[in-house]
């Protein structure tokens, strides 16, 4: 390495070779207890070859090995998912391939688009890949990303023992190398002209982008217009005219970045792939469980879940302004002049995947006051229970006006509301919301001066629960068009909306005005 290295680089470097020993020794002893002849080896590695998820579990054991932090011993394996190995056979029987792969955080999609599967083509009987080009963020992280397929080549026993010595010439840290059977990779930073596109008469043919947006970027729809026009122009043009494949992978962080551009281009194959299901099943369920996928949910946060694990970015929507969010100490509940929760389980009642919101909302004077609320993607019974307990920790001193959407007033929600009830020895009165509504944003939209204004205000007792927390996300995320949830902004109009209506009728009194005779004009 004659070039100078910088502190940073150097411990980069530090680090692969250390992952490079890890890497050797690991596959040695597992190698160690494999006992075949030429013939067995040889059928061996044609199985192999012929299944992706025997090839990875059998060559990277290590990556698919969860081990105990203190001890070092071995707990379990983690098998590939099924969009692991549908993404192979689509890559593996598609020569000409244009493709984006959604994939969330920490799903793999470097590790198999980068390393598993290029190895698993490489390694064919006949060789699907003969040129890989790898494009980062920059070149350095390009160059991490070709570090990572080179440890596996020059110190992976198995491969070695199976292909033969694969260490030839190059280093990821200056970009690029190639394999003892000729076969090239090269590091390509974000936006930077593609050198040595050409390796004498070979183009590159298998060309994956990875993870090319991030928020700065994002915010800039000039910037990623431009490079959305690189990655079509300057990367796609280094294939043999358009032969070969040419992937992108990343997860959805924003509607305006480059993903969002190629996925939407014509003739591109896209895979979509959500952390959960609509049931809040984890989709790769080999890795984690449904309970850890709620608790790293919980942690992150509506917003950042959404953005980083279900490709639904949310930002700040076009009808509420965080700065309208105000929170102030709410008074005792008999100061209020009136006091309405509203409910919206949503369509999908019997879907945990589904928000369901209720509101408790009061009217002092002019203000607005959002004093209580549950925003959570539960049960519908866990909700009724919530609106039960409501009723009964204020029943002796207040009156609560409860409120649901006359159409969500269905069997299945009756009859929680009822089992409920049979429980605790009465039926909650709650009343169904018959207006004929307008469009829903609209009627968000309609009430939203009331923010702006300043005449609605948070519990401020309540600023660090999720529940409020959640139910701000959504208000704020409110657009049209927007996939982002809506229940709660969806509640606070018609809890809004009917303590409006009451004043109006309070306030406006009748008065008899006796009629005059009308008077002689001629």
């Amino acid at each position: 390495m004659a070039t100078k290295l910088t502190k940073e680089q150097r411990e980069a470097f530090e680090q692969w070779k250390e992952h490079c020993r890890e890497v050797q020794a690991l596959t040695a002893e597992s190698l160690s207890v494999v006992k075949e002849s030429p013939v067995e080896k040889e059928r061996r590695i044609r199985r192999l070859l012929s299944n992706y998820d025997e090839f990875c579990e059998y060559y990277f054991a290590h990556f698919l090995t969860l081990r105990d932090k203190a001890t070092g011993e071995v707990v379990r394996m983690i098998h590939n998912a099924p969009f692991h190995t549908r993404a192979a056979l689509k890559i593996r029987n598609t020569p000409n391939l244009k493709a984006v792969f959604k994939w969330p955080r920490g799903h793999a999609k470097s590790t198999h688009i980068g390393v598993f599967i290029p190895l698993w083509l490489i390694f064919q009987p006949k060789s699907l890949v003969s040129f890989m080009i790898t494009v980062g963020k920059s070149q350095d992280s390009a160059n991490r990303l070709i570090g990572d397929i080179q440890a596996e080549l020059e110190y992976n026993q198995k491969i070695i023992a199976d292909f033969g010595e694969q260490k030839n010439l190059g280093l990821w840290l200056q970009g690029e190398f190639k394999t003892k059977g000729g076969t090239k990779f090269l590091a390509v930073g974000r936006g930077q002209s593609p050198r040595g596109l050409r390796d004498r008469e070979a183009r590159p043919d298998y060309i994956v982008i990875d993870d090319l947006d991030d928020d700065e970027l994002c915010r800039n729809e000039k910037r990623v217009k431009e490079l959305t026009d690189w990655v079509k122009e300057a990367l796609f043009g280094a294939l043999d005219v358009g032969r070969g494949r040419f992937i992108m992978v990343g997860n959805l962080i924003s509607k305006t970045s480059v993903l969002a551009n190629i996925a939407a281009s014509k003739g591109v194959h896209v895979s979509e792939v959500k952390a959960v299901d609509r049931d809040g099943n984890p989709v790769w369920a080999e890795k984690w469980t449904k309970e850890e996928a709620e608790s790293v949910r919980d942690f992150m946060g509506y917003r950042a879940w959404e953005k980083e694990m279900m490709h639904n970015p949310i930002t700040d929507g076009t009808i509420f302004r965080h700065e309208w969010i105000r929170f102030k100490r709410m008074p005792k509940l008999e100061k209020y002049d009136m006091l309405v929760c509203y409910t919206d389980p949503s369509f999908k009642s019997t879907t945990a995947n589904d928000y369901k919101a209720c509101r408790l909302w009061g009217k002092i004077g002019t203000e607005l006051h959002l004093i209580d609320c549950y925003v959570r993607q539960g049960t519908v019974s866990e909700m009724v229970r919530w609106q039960y307990d409501l009723y009964e920790r204020t029943r002796d001193r207040v009156a609560i006006t409860f409120l649901m959407e006359a159409n969500f007033m269905q069997d299945i929600i009756l009859d929680e509301f009822a089992a409920e009830g049979n429980i605790r020895g009465y039926q909650l009165p709650i009343l169904p919301d018959t207006r004929k509504k307008p469009e829903k944003v609209q009627r968000i939209e309609a009430v939203s001066p009331l923010w702006e204004r300043g005449f609605v205000f948070y519990n401020e007792a309540l600023k660090e629960s999720p529940d409020m927390e959640v139910g701000i996300e959504q208000t704020l995320a409110l657009e049209r068009g927007s996939r982002a949830h809506d229940d709660a902004p969806d509640a606070d109009e018609g809890a809004i909306w009917y303590l409006q209506r009451s004043s109006r009728q309070e306030v406006f009194k009748p008065v008899a005005v006796p009629r005059r005779s009308p008077k002689n004009i001629w």
